[in-house]
């Protein structure tokens, strides 16, 4: 029988008398040994809680025990217990891989051979033996979560408490990451793992599911995934547009989610019923099939929750539709771009197709954003050319800028202004005035719900509305491009599926669209993909025509996640400097 670690009884936290329980009448518990994932949407409560079980936060109601020692009666002998890893990176980025080291250390009172032991055991761990002299904030975002995690790990914890620890970071690091954690169990640690990729849940050995500060579900992954039997379907040999096919799918009563999965559609049901949907409905063309297909942890954990948002977009309602081009609508030729000697991006060259989705995958430091940024006009190539709409913006006017929006990697707004005055701010920006700057501010205010927000700073927003407000400030002219460079980074399913919503209404009013992710199903929406790798252009495909790539007699039918790491991996075998 497996010994508990931490227990959680009926634990409450208010903020404030006025404002609903940020977590209400949770009973958990964790065990010796064992990686428990935590998942929910934005504002559920996953940091809150992690939170109050590092003993950083006091409970309202409830008690947490780590390992016998009571939070709130306790809290250095749980601190002393534990490692911590926040949501947000940690550590000093004006500081060396080393200094972050020697300062934790120094914290947790690591000294002497102990230190040097310890460092050793850690920089082999993360593979970071290499850049100990580099500064922290130059680090890829694979390396300084790697980073992160090491100083959680500089005095062995009984309880490591990860909070989102793979945001922002690309399959390749995603999957270093789980190894090196999943490595700790054999030394006896517990892992609380709180995430928005849904695939790493499904791996956790039990899975605590938060929703508006209840819990709503806490077992196995696949004790979940099981009541949904029946109810998953793909739609395949689709003729037509599938993005078309997906909205028209939504609209069915017995349609509980779906998303795009290549050249297919994959929809889950609320009831089982044969037929699970009328075909001739979703003008599919007559080749088209429904096949079942095994339900998934993300499925059941939409159902859960009460659904997907369904496929219509306001905001792409209101979008005037835009001309087709016959010409490219976005081009890059040959773009190069030096950092001094580090070359960032290397004879880059693709052309993106009117009302077209292109996504640019890599791994973290590949090149992609700084491409973004040079096609933007906001960072000047050191050799070659882009164009957007036929127009070179590094000597475009402001009127032709006006032509594109651009979402930013990082939260881009300003942090110490309200919603209600970034979103004026934005709109002067492009040059909007009078009756059409005021409607335009409303329409986003109603679209994306921020009236209970307007007077709050964004800083202060949750990831989901800073993620919405940024969008929505990059679409508040109604641009013909638009560039979204991780709009979804870090936040839940269910608003990953309502941007995705607006991005594929925008797309069908004629807006191209070119999109980075670390999301391997978002990339799944791409009609064309540029994977980039040390800074080249590496290949370019559909989803599908990428998969085909990469299946292997052990693996016939990879998925796009597997695809982008096995092609990642081949060029680089092949490329070994010699």
């Amino acid at each position: 029988m497996t010994e508990d670690l931490a227990v959680i009884r009926h634990l409450s936290k208010k903020f404030s008398p006025k404002s609903p329980p940020a977590l209400q009448d949770i009973n958990v518990v964790i065990p010796k040994g064992k990686i428990v994932g935590l998942a929910g949407p934005d504002g559920a409560g996953k940091t809150t809680l992690i939170r109050l079980m590092a003993g950083l936060l006091l409970p309202t109601d409830g008690s947490v025990t780590v390992a016998g020692f009571d939070t709130i009666k306790q809290p250095e002998e749980i601190h002393a217990i534990i490692g911590y890893m926040p949501q947000r990176f940690g550590l000093y980025e004006d500081l060396t891989v080393i200094q972050n080291l020697n300062l934790y250390a120094d914290l947790r009172g690591v000294i002497g051979k102990e230190r040097s032991d310890v460092f050793e055991r850690l920089l082999n761990f993360t593979s970071l033996k290499t850049f100990v002299d580099r500064l922290a904030g130059r680090l890829s975002g694979g390396m300084k979560q790697k980073l992160g995690l090491a100083c959680a790990l500089i005095r062995k914890p009984s309880l490591l408490l990860l909070d989102e620890p793979s945001v922002g970071v690309d399959p390749i690091s995603r999957r270093e990451l789980w190894k090196m954690v999943h490595d700790l169990l054999a030394d006896g640690i517990s892992v609380l793992w709180s995430t928005a990729y849904l695939d790493e849940a499904e791996k956790c050995d039990s899975v605590i599911l938060l929703n508006e500060g209840k819990l709503l579900y806490h077992g196995t992954p696949r004790e979940l995934t099981q009541r949904m039997e029946g109810r998953s379907f793909l739609i395949t040999n689709i003729a037509k547009n599938r993005r078309q096919v997906l909205s028209e799918a939504l609209k069915e009563p017995n349609v509980m989610d779906g998303i795009i999965q290549g050249s297919s559609v994959r929809i889950v049901i609320k009831e089982v019923k044969t037929p699970p949907i009328a075909l001739e409905k979703l003008d599919a063309g007559s080749e088209a099939r429904i096949e079942p297909v095994p339900p998934r942890f993300e499925d059941a954990f939409v159902d859960i929750l009460g659904g997907g948002p369904g496929g219509y977009s306001e905001l792409a309602e209101k979008t005037p539709p835009i001309p087709y081009d016959e010409k490219p609508v976005i081009e890059a030729d040959n773009l190069v771009r030096k950092f001094g000697s580090f070359v960032a991006v290397d004879h880059v060259s693709f052309k993106v197709k009117s009302g077209e989705i292109f996504g640019l995958l890599g791994p973290n430091g590949a090149g992609k954003s700084t491409t973004f940024r040079m096609m933007c006009g906001l960072l000047k190539p050191t050799a070659g050319s882009s164009f957007v709409s036929g127009m070179d913006l590094q000597v475009a006017s402001s009127q032709a800028r006006a032509q594109l929006g651009y979402m930013a990697q990082k939260f881009s707004l300003y942090g110490n202004l309200s919603v209600s005055q970034n979103l004026d701010f934005f709109s002067g920006i492009y040059s909007m005035e009078g009756k059409r700057r005021r409607q335009a501010i409303d329409e986003m205010i109603r679209i994306f719900s921020f009236t209970p927000y307007l007077d709050m700073s964004a800083e202060s927003l949750p990831l989901g509305y800073k993620q919405r407000m940024a969008l929505a400030c990059s679409l508040m002219h109604k641009p013909h491009v638009l560039f979204l460079d991780e709009p979804t980074s870090g936040v839940d399913p269910i608003t990953r599926r309502e941007f995705w919503n607006h991005i594929n209404g925008l797309v069908e009013k004629g807006v191209t669209i070119i999109v980075t992710t670390h999301f391997m199903d978002e990339a799944e929406y791409c009609d064309r993909i540029g994977l980039i790798y040390q800074s080249k252009l590496i290949e370019i495909g559909t989803p599908d025509e990428l998969k085909k790539l990469a299946q292997t007699a052990e693996n016939p039918s990879p998925t796009l996640e597997d695809a982008f790491i096995q092609l990642i991996e081949k060029h680089g075998r092949n490329n070994v400097p010699k």
